[in-house]
């Protein structure tokens, strides 16, 4: 496992970036197809954020958290992955039909009075094709609201979304 260290808006310690090692390195007992393992650590107005990014097998881990110490974040960030890993062990085997995890025992806020219109981040990002219960897994292990996919069946471009009820909503486009 290769895990990349980096801080913004700090400098990583010695001390810090082996802790990081030590600990997001534990996933490692979880699958031996984790590939770059991304870690970002972030202070903020007195908060400490760590960022992980996961990748394996064409599916993404994500995790975040934050805390008033960077060493209690770390440690809350693992456990957050652990936990995800766990509940998706299961469904992830069976939808790539290998096992790609091992059985093993075991938000930021926003600026809602700023009414620019401004884009502030620009991401690109890679599209396999999938069916709809799969990119609703992958939203779900990457943590976010929304998730864009090609769909196995149509071929385009489809938005799986969160509702506020609780149920998923799927955004395709018109023929």
């Amino acid at each position: 496992m290769n895990i990349s260290v980096r801080g913004k808006q700090m400098e990583v310690t010695d001390a810090l970036k082996d802790y990081v090692l030590k600990r997001v390195g534990k996933l490692e007992k979880y699958s031996d197809q984790f590939m770059d393992v991304k870690v970002t650590l972030l202070v903020e107005e007195g908060r400490h954020r760590v960022e992980v990014t996961a990748p394996l097998q064409g599916m993404i881990l994500r995790g975040e958290e934050e805390s008033t110490d960077m060493y209690t974040s770390i440690d809350l960030v693992v456990e957050k992955l652990e936990r995800q890993i766990d509940k998706y062990r299961t469904r992830i085997n069976k939808r790539m039909r290998t096992k790609v995890l091992k059985d093993h025992e075991v938000q930021q806020p926003s600026n809602l009075e700023d009414d620019s219109e401004e884009v502030v981040r620009h991401k690109k990002f890679g599209t396999k094709p999938m069916s709809v219960e799969e990119a609703i897994m992958q939203m779900n292990l990457v943590g976010h609201n929304f998730y864009a996919f090609t769909n196995m069946d149509t071929q385009d471009i489809n938005v799986i979304y969160r509702r506020k009820s609780g149920d998923y909503g799927l955004l395709e486009p018109e023929k």
